[in-house]
This record gives C-alpha cells, structure tokens and sequence, in this order.
C-alpha cells in the first residue's frame, strides 16, 4: 500500500552545483548527500515539507542516469513512493505483469529497500517504491 510521496527525483549533473538553486533561491537546504554505489550515484536530499527533492548525479559515465542526462538533459527522473512492504508489492506487481526494471528491491539511500517500475508500464514516468527498513 502507497502511504505517501518519498520524493520526488532530478537527475543533475552535479549535487552541488544544483543545489545551489535551491538553497539560494528557494531559501531551502541540502539536509545530505550519500553515495548510491551499485546505482553508480550520488544523491542530494531537500526536505520540503513530507517530501525531498532528491538530485541525482551520476558517479561514472556507464551509469543509467549518465545515460538519461545524455538524451534528455538534467530534469524530472523518477517519482518515489514509500510503501508499507516493498517485498510484497513487488511480487504483486510483478505477478500482474507490471514491468519492473530491477531482479529485487535493493538497498536505496537513506536506509530504504526499493525498486524501479519501468516507464512503459506507468504511463511514461519511472516510478520507484521504497520502504525504510
């Protein structure tokens, strides 16, 4: 079950040079940024509110948001929703033929286990669901 909006993600090329963005002109603040090692990332979290805005930059040129920023330039990436189980929804989820883009949920940043559902099965938006463990 969705309870709510984790946050909302922005791929960059840098954290640091995004941020800045938000702090300066928004008044807002980087609460962190943590290394992503096998999504080949390191992300930036803004609270606003419930949310985060989470700034995604990719550490090395063979990383999928590396390839994202090449096509389609910094900008909206995913949508994150926190989930009750994420084990269950996967298998839900994947029971029903709903594409998901990664084998399992996987250690996420800031404590979560997630997954990715593919674009082609939610209408066009990469859609992740995590649960903080």
């Amino acid at each position: 079950m969705v309870k709510k909006v984790a946050h909302i993600a922005i791929a960059v090329p840098s954290v640091d040079e995004a941020a800045r963005f938000y702090t300066e002109q928004l008044g807002l603040k980087l609460e962190r940024k943590e290394t992503v090692p096998h999504r080949k990332v390191t992300v930036g979290f803004i609270q606003v509110g419930d949310t985060k805005v989470e700034l995604v930059q990719p550490d090395t040129p063979d990383a999928p948001v590396a390839g994202f920023l090449a096509v389609r330039g910094p900008g909206l990436h995913h949508i994150c929703f926190e989930v009750d189980d994420v084990d269950a929804e996967f298998q839900r989820l994947k029971a029903a033929g709903v594409r998901i883009v990664d084998p399992e949920p996987q250690a996420g940043a800031g404590g979560t286990r997630a997954f990715f559902i593919h674009p082609k099965s939610t209408g066009g938006v990469l859609i992740e669901l995590s649960q903080r463990v």
